[in-house]
C-alpha cells in the first residue's frame, strides 16, 4: 500500500497545492494580479530575448552578477542606515537565511517519480515526431519550430485576455467557421 492513499492528509494537502498552484497560473495569464503578471511577463521575455542573444550560461552569469549587485547594495545600505541611526536592527537577510533551505527525500522521491514518468513519455513522443512516424504530425512540428518562443510567450499572457473581453464574437465566429468546414468536409464525404 503507498503511503499516500487519496485519504491521507498529506495526499490531500498535495491536491490543495496543485489546485492553489493552477489558480495562481490562471490569475497571471488572465491579468487578475498587474503588478505580479507584469514582473512575470517581461522577466520571462527578457530572459527569453536575453537567451536568443547570449549563451546561456552568459545569461545566467549576469542575472547573478545583477542580484548580487542589488544585494550587496541593500546591505550596504542598511549598514550605513543602522550606523547614521545607531539602532540594532541586525542583518536585512536574517529572516531568509534562518530559513530551511533543505529538500527532503521523500520530496525528491516524489516529484522524481514523477518527472521520470513525465520524461519517459516526452522522449517517447519526441522519438515517435522525430522519425516521422506519422508524417502530418512530423510536419506540423516542423511548421511549429518556425514559431519564435517569445511570440509564444506574448501569445499565452494575451489570448486569455482578449478571449475574456470579446468571448461572445470570438464563439460566434469560431461557430461560422466551424459550420463551413462541416460544410465543406459534409460535401467532400459525398
Amino acid at each position: 500500500m503507498h503511503a499516500n492513499s487519496d485519504n491521507t492528509p498529506s495526499a490531500t494537502a498535495s491536491g490543495m497545492e496543485i489546485k492553489h498552484w493552477k489558480e495562481q497560473v490562471v490569475d497571471l495569464l488572465y491579468w487578475r494580479d498587474l503588478q505580479r503578471t507584469g514582473v512575470v511577463f517581461g522577466a520571462s521575455l527578457f530572459l527569453l530575448l536575453s537567451l536568443s542573444v547570449c549563451s546561456i550560461i552568459s545569461v545566467i552569469s549576469y542575472v547573478g552578477l545583477a542580484l548580487l549587485s542589488v544585494t550587496i547594495s541593500f546591505r550596504m545600505y542598511k549598514g550605513i542606515l543602522q550606523a547614521v541611526q545607531k539602532s540594532e536592527n541586525g542583518h536585512p537577510f536574517k529572516m531568509y537565511l534562518d530559513k530551511d533551505v533543505g529538500i527532503s527525500s521523500e520530496l525528491v522521491h516524489k516529484y522524481g517519480d514523477t518527472a521520470l514518468a513525465h520524461f519517459n513519455s516526452l522522449i517517447k513522443e519526441l522519438r515517435r515526431l522525430f522519425l516521422v512516424e506519422d508524417l502530418v504530425d512530423s510536419l506540423k512540428v516542423c511548421s511549429g519550430l518556425h514559431f519564435h518562443l517569445p511570440t509564444c510567450l506574448i501569445g499565452a499572457f494575451s489570448w486569455p485576455v482578449i478571449y475574456e473581453k470579446h468571448q461572445a464574437q470570438i464563439d460566434h465566429y469560431y461557430g461560422l467557421v466551424n459550420k463551413q468546414i462541416k460544410d465543406v468536409l459534409g460535401k467532400k464525404t459525398e
